[in-house]
């Protein structure tokens, strides 16, 4: 069967509905467009999870509420088409492609508007959460009500947003969403760099500057594999020298956490997680390891 590209919430319910009274797993891979090998590398996760009879549904939504009035949701990249023949390719059965008014009704719609979000008030606290307050509150109400469209089986997201991926395996957790979130492996460049639709903002020099998130997460394991404990506050201070060596470089935050509950470590050691956020002129980027 071709491809279906659907943009209204009814119109995805009425054929997830169909596919189910099949006998038919569904795979969703929730993405925000401007797709790379790092977001196809999700879809074959899904494939793999739902089998050759399954169905593949991948959403393309530039989700506005979680975007900070003072980030990049205006110009954050968009190439539609290229995306649905990348998809076309991988043999994607249905992409979701909804827009704002779809999402979130707003009083020209339905005369009340929108007004219910969902909030997790434990894993979302720090990291992302501290530097992007009403970041997650966005991402577990888009997430949700893509579950309830989709009707997914199965949800895969990837690990280098490891602190978004374990709030969503929490709140599908604890609102019993029938749902199994499947966590799959960073996708990185041939130099380290994670895969990003973000990326495509470093022009020039940035793209070479950048690649001090991978020497910083190349150090934490270092400076633990030789002294097998370290200062978090010591190991810390030591990836703020090493990303301010690049001139163009700041960083937001670096932080080492027990991966399991996002808790932080006073003391790093192996199997502790680290997860970084660091500028790269006016592009924010973010990375994580297992130590």
């Amino acid at each position: 069967m071709p491809m279906q590209t659907i943009s209204t919430v009814a119109s995805m319910q009425r054929l997830a509905k169909k596919w189910r009274r099949g006998g038919a797993l569904i795979g969703l891979v929730p993405t925000m467009g401007y797709l790379h090998e790092g977001h196809l590398s999700l879809v074959r996760g899904a494939r793999r999870g739902v089998g050759k009879s399954g169905r593949i549904v991948v959403s393309i939504y530039v989700n506005p509420t979680q975007f900070a009035p003072n980030e990049d949701l205006s110009k954050y990249p968009r190439d539609l088409q290229h995306d649905l023949k990348l998809l076309r390719q991988e043999g994607v059965d249905a992409v979701f492609a909804p827009n704002d008014r779809e999402m979130y009704p707003d009083r020209r719609v339905v005369p009340e508007g929108f007004s219910t979000y969902i909030v997790e008030e434990k894993l979302s606290l720090g990291m992302e959460g501290a530097s992007r307050p009403t970041h997650f509150r966005g991402v577990t109400t888009v997430v949700a009500k893509l579950f309830n469209i989709v009707q997914p089986d199965i949800a895969v997201f990837g690990q280098k947003d490891f602190q978004q991926a374990a709030i969503i395996r929490r709140m599908t957790r604890d609102l019993n969403f029938p749902v199994r979130v499947i966590v799959s492996p960073t996708v990185r460049e041939a130099d380290g760099l994670a895969m990003s639709s973000r990326n495509k903002y470093l022009e020039g020099d940035l793209r070479r500057q950048a690649r001090v998130l991978r020497r910083a997460l190349d150090a934490a394991r270092d400076a633990v594999k030789k002294q097998k404990t370290v200062s978090a506050a010591e190991l810390k201070q030591k990836i703020k020298t090493l990303i301010e060596t690049e001139p163009d470089a700041r960083l937001d935050y670096v932080e080492y956490f027990e991966p399991e509950t996002l808790v932080p470590l006073s003391e790093v050691r192996r199997g502790a997680q680290m997860a970084l956020a660091v500028f790269v002129g006016k592009t924010r980027l973010i990375d994580n390891e297992r130590i």
